[in-house]
């Protein structure tokens, strides 16, 4: 889990975007493959494969395996043409979602707008009706196939309360569902969610004022490394127009 919520003594001028699309890339590991959404996770995945990882692999879920993301072209849809620049295979789009149903995908990397301590994802509706909510979103598309047949999943998200939630209002992508045992009983895994890191600056207690939920926490808490000049360099080249780090 990489959240954006950014203290006082970051590294400036860094932005909460750009320091949650470093951070998020420095999870990723070479010679792996990752399923990645459009905006902050493509690009962290191709900041990650520009700098510390240059044989991971992109998989795209229009049916791309294996693009090279061009600096200032990054697409803002999975199914446009330059998603698949120098790519090693177009295949179908179901045969993307076989991939990883068969184990071939390490990570899949998303965004969500709401996430509960179970770590379940919601992109669908804001609101206890689905069929008169107070927000339609815009739906799963291959999200729920990430969750489920990915062999770890990193969400990227802004840390907000309203985002993280006790419950969300629906389940787009399964984590660990109610909990106790339940998504294991649905054939899948997952675990509670805890504070691991915090970004320089950010305390604890912050990051439980900005939360719906009870965290648990390790010990002791780590601080992220902040961006560096040649990171931020990198990051910057690849959204020049700043579509996606605001």
């Amino acid at each position: 889990m990489c959240t954006g919520l950014a203290g006082p003594d970051t590294v400036t001028p860094v932005t909460a975007s750009e320091l949650l699309a470093v951070v998020a890339a420095r999870e990723l590991r070479d010679d792996t493959t990752v399923f990645a959404g459009v905006g902050v996770p493509l690009l962290a995945a191709a900041l990650a494969k520009r700098r510390h990882a240059p044989r991971l692999t992109l998989v795209i879920e229009g049916g791309i395996i294996g693009p090279e993301i061009a600096p200032g072209r990054l697409p803002i849809s999975t199914n446009e043409m330059r998603a698949g620049r120098r790519a090693t295979m177009l295949p179908g789009i179901t045969d993307a979602f076989l991939f990883a149903q068969r184990g071939f995908v390490d990570v899949g990397f998303m965004g969500g707008a709401q996430i509960d301590q179970y770590g379940n994802v919601n992109t669908s509706v804001l609101g206890t009706d689905y069929w008169k909510p107070k927000v339609r979103l815009p739906g799963t598309g291959g999200a729920n196939d990430l969750a489920s047949l990915c062999r770890e999943v990193i969400i990227v998200t802004p840390h907000e309360r309203r985002r993280f939630v006790e419950r969300v209002d629906f389940v787009t992508s399964p984590a660990w569902l109610r909990g106790d045992g339940s998504r294991g009983a649905a054939g899948l895994r997952s675990r509670r969610m805890r504070i691991e890191a915090a970004h320089p600056g950010v305390s604890p207690a912050t990051i439980r004022e900005h939360t719906g939920f009870e965290l648990g926490e390790t010990a002791p808490v780590a601080v992220t490394e902040p961006p560096s000049e040649d990171e931020l360099e990198d990051l910057r080249a690849l959204d020049p127009e700043r579509r996606f780090l605001g």
